[in-house]
């Protein structure tokens, strides 16, 4: 491979956006009973917190970063979060944007 099309593909990575992790939904699914307290069992939503059954993917590990990188704020989020592995969140992600 020839150093110009190696830099172009580097380059070409860096400026695509995130790729998400390989997800495993059942992981997931058995992660999420911490969310069930404030979201509900199936996601829906409970009071003021928003629903996050059916949410996609990316939106979700969007969100959780933003939480664990303390730019959205919300201290229980925050303190959840923070508490999550990169593939912890992935397999969140996962399950919840399967369920309707």
């Amino acid at each position: 491979m020839t150093k110009a099309i190696l830099i172009g593909l580097v380059a070409a990575v860096l400026a695509s956006p995130p790729v998400l992790l390989a997800a495993n939904a059942e992981a997931g699914k058995a992660q999420s009973s911490n969310c069930a307290a404030c979201h509900g069992p199936d996601g829906k939503g409970v009071e003021s917190n928003p629903r996050i059954a059916g949410m996609s993917e990316q939106s979700f590990v969007e969100a959780l970063q933003a939480y664990k990188k303390r730019t959205r704020t919300n201290a229980a989020m925050r303190a959840i979060a923070r508490g999550l592995s990169d593939e912890d969140i992935a397999n969140l992600a996962a399950y919840f944007a399967t369920l309707k």
